[in-house]
Order: structure tokens, then C-alpha cells, then sequence
């Protein structure tokens, strides 16, 4: 995941006076939001930190912007098409969360309240060598990682089973090929000999980590 610096050049100076309209705070709420959601790219050594209230207070209306524009943090795949693991997503609830503090003053709340630092774990690879995906399958596999090639504004990827089944494999949405994303399935696909893989609209391309399955 990659840090949205373009989209953060400068932060919006909190006004002197702006007025508390929200029982929303930094220290009770927010900071967990950011700590589970945004470490990864935001700890104290990167470009944009947002670790503690200083840091982040600067950027509160950037940081709304961003997370109502799903722009923040960066993804590309659209839930419930595919599922996949190390997600980091907002929720609705907490891009709602995000938005009611801002627009309510932004405020701290009580210092004490904030939790321990998370450490901040970084995506490990999948190590299995990864493999262009074709369109027809000419032998059974299953399907562990999919990771785009190109950018995509919005684009659809299935696989179409034999039998005439669909199975949603990715819809990417706003994807840029920079951030170079491996999106690994909760539940490995299995697509028999046969399987033609779409795209609507595409092709793009893909490479995945796959296990080719014993007799197919």
C-alpha cells in the first residue's frame, strides 16, 4: 500500500476558533481507526505521519476528502466482489466516523484515552512464482493471488467455468498498477481445465499465483 502524498500536499490550517460541534474525538475514536487502517503507510517515518493528534490535526479536512473518495486508504478492489485477505478498507462506519469529527471541529478529546501504538507490520509477498493469466485454461489450478499489471478505472475480471458458472475473481476500481498490489483470496479459487477467463471491459493484464491441480 502506498502513501497518498499527491493527494496531501498541503494541510488545512485548523482555524483558532473553529467550533467543537461533536462528541467525536482523536483520542477516543479516530486514533484507532488510523492505527488499524493507515499505520502501514502513516507511521512517524513517512512523508505524511499521522501517529498523534499533532500530526494529523493539519490534514483533517485532506484526510476526509480522501477517506469519503475511497481514495484513502489505497486499494483498488471493490468489496464484495472477491474476497481477500489484508484488506485495509474503511468501513462505512468508520469513513462515517472520520467525517462527523472533522466537520465537528476535529477535537482531541482526553490524551489518556489513546491506546498503544500498533506495531506496524508490512504485507509479506507471496513467494510462489507468479504466471500470466490466459483466457481458456488448458489445466486445472488453484487460484491463491491476483496481481493487475495496469492501471484500471473500472474493470471487471471472471472466471467462467465450463459449465457455464460464474466465479467474480476481482473488480478493480480506481486500481493504479504503481502500488503493485497482490490481492490474495480468503479462499483459494479452484478453476478446472477449461475455464475461460473475462473481462468487462479489457483484457488487462494479470499475473497470478497459482498451483496447477493433479490430473486437470
Amino acid at each position: 500500500m502506498r502513501v497518498l502524498v499527491a493527494a496531501l500536499v498541503v494541510p488545512t490550517v485548523a482555524l483558532a476558533h473553529e467550533p467543537i460541534t461533536t462528541k467525536i474525538t482523536w483520542s477516543r475514536e479516530v486514533v484507532r481507526v488510523i492505527y488499524t487502517r493507515c499505520a502501514g503507510c502513516h507511521s512517524d517515518q513517512s512523508s505524511v505521519p499521522l501517529m498523534t493528534y499533532e500530526q494529523a490535526r493539519p490534514w483533517a479536512k485532506a484526510i476526509k476528502d480522501e477517506v469519503l473518495n475511497r481514495r484513502m486508504p489505497p486499494w483498488g478492489a471493490v468489496k464484495g466482489y472477491g474476497e481477500f485477505k489484508h484488506d485495509p478498507s474503511l468501513t462505512q462506519e468508520q469513513i462515517s466516523l472520520i467525517a462527523q469529527w472533522v466537520e465537528g471541529g476535529a477535537p482531541e478529546g482526553d490524551p489518556k484515552l489513546v491506546p498503544p501504538r500498533p506495531a506496524v507490520a508490512k504485507t509479506k509477498p507471496i513467494s510462489n512464482p507468479r504466471i500470466p493469466l490466459p483466457a481458456k485454461l488448458d489445466h486445472s489450478m488453484t487460484l491463491a493471488a491476483i496481481a493487475p499489471l495496469a492501471d484500471a478505472a473500472d474493470v471487471r475480471v471472471f472466471a467462467v467455468l465450463p459449465d457455464g458458472r460464474v466465479e467474480p475473481l476481482i473488480r478493480l476500481y480506481g486500481y493504479k498498477a504503481a502500488w503493485k498490489h497482490s490481492f490474495e483470496f480468503v479462499r483459494p479459487v479452484v478453476l478446472p481445465k477449461g475455464t475461460r477467463i473475462e473481462y468487462d471491459p479489457g483484457p488487462i493484464p494479470i499475473a497470478i499465483t497459482a498451483t496447477p491441480q493433479r490430473g486437470g
